[in-house]
């Protein structure tokens, strides 16, 4: 297989079975360098057995594989010293402290000794662990083992990084840091994140293009917008109005033929609803204001990766 110039990750008719199951089918993808790529899929897809087949873990039963230029199943030990990986559920010694720990992975990366210190503190502070580094891993609560996890992927400063549920555990201020990294590190195009998520809104904010998995194949890969412009035919609706008119407005969406899951605000005069298409907004304006209802806002909304990845889930339902 030849690897095309610019891709970090090229995979043709990737395939592992275990047994009668075939965890991952045939799958054709190919990951270029700098690109955040998000991998959705639900539990059992086939997510984690693909990150194990890109570095190496396992070998595949068909098909091929390059990664950074090396064939994982002959070049896993090379491969792995290059690329960052935090696993779902990522192990700790407890007995060690975060620095301690940090320490031990820099020589198994071979980090150059002196600059081992520097950059294990260089870590602590930008995972906010500085002021505990000396305690026992013991201790820490299930966010800040998180983070030092996270920490520890980053460690060698990999090319290639493999992030399994990277937010999990954490709080809206640590979760936002994780981004800020994910983006700092795909930014100079000299580093390439492949991200495993359940989280779609994180992989909307993130991912240059996102990758579906249902049940070990690949059903859609591109750009979110371009995914929901393919598969999202409608278009989703906010419509807000006055308070004191918002039964009206109300009846009046309900009664309109085109109008489906609508849904009204528990707090705020806000409807939400769908339409199959744009050109049916005129219609709804023009029946509010026959009925006397005040339009203080209409907001047509792009669909989102969510929308999409459940349009996905669907159709493939519908083919087993």
């Amino acid at each position: 297989m030849t690897a095309q110039a610019s891709a970090v990750i090229v995979t043709k008719g990737l395939t592992r079975r275990f047994g009668a199951l075939t965890a991952v089918d045939s799958l054709d993808l190919v990951i270029e360098q700098g690109e955040v790529l998000g991998f959705l899929g639900h539990n059992g897809a086939g997510k984690t057995t693909t990150v194990r087949l890109l570095n190496g873990v396992l070998t595949a039963s068909a098909g091929q594989a390059r990664v950074l230029g090396l064939d994982p199943a002959s070049d896993g030990v090379a491969l792995r010293r290059r690329t960052g990986v935090l696993t779902e559920t990522p192990s700790l010694d407890e007995r060690l402290t975060a620095r301690e720990q940090l320490a031990i992975y820099a020589d198994l990366y071979d980090v150059p000794r002196s600059q081992v210190s520097a950059r294990v503190d260089e870590l602590l502070e930008a995972f906010q662990l500085a002021d505990r580094g000396d305690d026992r891993v013991s201790g820490y609560s299930k966010g800040m083992r998180q983070r030092l996890a996270l920490a520890r992927s980053f460690l060698h400063k990999p090319e290639l990084l493999f992030l399994d549920e990277p937010t999990s555990g954490l709080d809206p201020v640590s979760t936002r840091q994780v981004h800020t990294l994910i983006r700092e590190q795909s930014r100079s195009g000299d580093h390439t994140v492949f991200l495993c998520t359940h989280n779609l809104e994180e992989a909307q904010r993130l991912c240059h293009r996102v990758a579906v998995l249902e049940h070990g194949r690949l059903v859609a890969i591109g750009a979110p917008a371009e995914l929901g412009r393919n598969l999202w035919q409608g278009v989703r609706l906010e419509v807000e109005t006055s308070p004191a008119c918002v039964e009206l407005a109300s009846s009046v969406i309900h009664a309109f033929p085109a109008a489906r899951d609508v849904t009204l605000a528990e707090d705020r005069p806000i409807l939400t609803l769908a339409l199959a298409d744009r050109e049916q907004i005129p219609q709804l304006v023009e029946r509010l204001a026959a009925a006397g209802a005040p339009l203080y806002r209409l907001d047509p909304q792009e669909p989102t990766l969510e929308d999409v990845y459940f349009a996905l889930h669907g159709e493939q339902e519908a083919t087993r």
